[in-house]
């Protein structure tokens, strides 16, 4: 049945890929716009949060949201051109505008440098959404359990704050 419609593994790999990611993508778009039109002025914890939310709220949809997220992190570590092409093709418009939005709440920090911190909170968020348990450890056992939503707000404060600073 794979052969019959999709050819191959990999192109079935890509299909899954592509309408999951294309979800989460156009979610976030659905948010900057929501943002942008919103009336209220932008702000750099706002425009992370509305990057965020989608991703953690599949992680946390059922098992094959969260299933999916260990797919991207596995896809995002690949080196291959096909994988980037995929995730060129399936994310950068969105990051691209999240980018342009921060660009203009961030004036003086040059629009090179807010798309290199992009590319930490994404490695970010991906390690965290993995539950790789390293926050217990890290803790020595003082955070054996954190909420969605309590992990979701460290996450924006801490991010927020990573691509607002100073540049170096």
């Amino acid at each position: 049945m794979i052969r019959y419609y999709f050819e191959s593994k990999q192109q079935l790999f890509d299909e899954v890929y592509r309408r999951r990611g294309g979800l989460l993508s156009g979610r976030r778009h659905v948010l900057l716009d929501q943002l942008l039109e919103g009336g209220k002025p932008l702000t750099v914890k706002a425009i992370v949060r509305a990057y965020l939310q989608p991703q953690w709220d599949l992680k946390y949809s059922g098992e094959a949201g969260s299933a999916f997220v260990r797919l991207q992190a596995r896809l995002h570590a690949e080196p291959e051109e096909h994988a980037l092409r995929l995730r060129r093709e399936v994310y950068d418009a969105s990051v691209k505008r999240y980018v342009d939005a921060l660009a203009k709440v961030l004036p003086d920090i040059p629009k090179r440098t807010i798309g290199l911190r992009m590319a930490f909170l994404v490695g970010t968020y991906l390690f965290m959404l993995n539950d790789l348990g390293r926050i217990e450890d890290l803790t020595e056992g003082k955070i054996r359990h954190i909420s969605k939503d309590e992990m979701l707000d460290h996450m924006v404060e801490f991010l927020a704050a990573g691509i607002q600073t100073a540049v170096p």
